[in-house]
């Protein structure tokens, strides 16, 4: 890996907003192409975060300011991205379902997420069945996210999921459950494809569910 390259991952990893945006556009101007920086650089450093946040070496607020940095200097490469129809891994639409206000685990993933390599379409908290419907109709993601804190909004999945089934789109998309009262068995109950019990879990399987893992 170049220099600028293995810099701008460590930025990432130490969570420095302020130098990636910097780092980013040096890279481009060595040369090398919006691909291969959120490649070589972001997604290596945010790769790195959750590995140490799953080992217990980082915490929360820490992997937050790495996605930060991720996001900073992501929003540069983004519209060349664009420009250039660069392959994501993936597009996944996320949200906290209806009821439920909690959404910094839900950050935490699409942060992870983003940072693998995946366009992710943030659909907020409190998100009704009838706006994951609209967004799978507009965004054609390749996966669901779906988060609840609470034991009241869990019953929220298995109502959005049979909503997608009725409205013919639950073939055509993998759904990913999590949030605290959550667990592999619930997810199976109402027909998920995958649980993930913590962000970096959350990410892996996204990962998984396309075969990129």
């Amino acid at each position: 890996m170049s220099a600028i390259l293995e810099q701008l991952s460590a930025v990432v990893i130490e969570g420095d907003e302020t130098k990636s945006p910097g780092l980013v556009q040096k890279a481009l101007d060595e040369g090398f192409t919006a691909k291969e920086i959120l490649d070589n650089a972001l997604v290596v450093g945010m790769t790195e975060v959750g590995i140490r946040f799953k080992r217990g070496d980082m915490f929360v607020p820490e992997v937050l300011m790495s996605a930060e940095a991720m996001q900073t200097g992501l929003g540069i490469l983004r519209p060349l991205l664009a420009a250039s129809g660069a392959e994501m891994l993936g597009k996944i639409v996320m949200g906290t379902v209806k009821g439920d206000l909690h959404d910094i685990g839900k950050n935490l993933v699409g942060m992870l997420c983003e940072g693998s390599g995946f366009d992710v379409i943030d659909l907020g908290f409190n998100v009704a069945p009838e706006k994951f419907i609209e967004a799978v109709k507009q965004h054609k993601p390749n996966i669901i996210g779906m988060s609840a804190l609470l034991t009241t909004t869990m019953r929220s999945m298995g109502h959005t999921i049979k909503a997608l089934e009725e409205a013919g789109l639950r073939a055509g998309v993998k759904i990913m459950v999590g949030g605290a009262p959550v667990d592999r068995e619930f997810a199976d109950r109402v027909g998920a494809d995958g649980y993930g019990s913590n962000a970096p879990a959350g990410a892996d399987l996204a990962k998984q569910l396309m075969g990129a893992a």
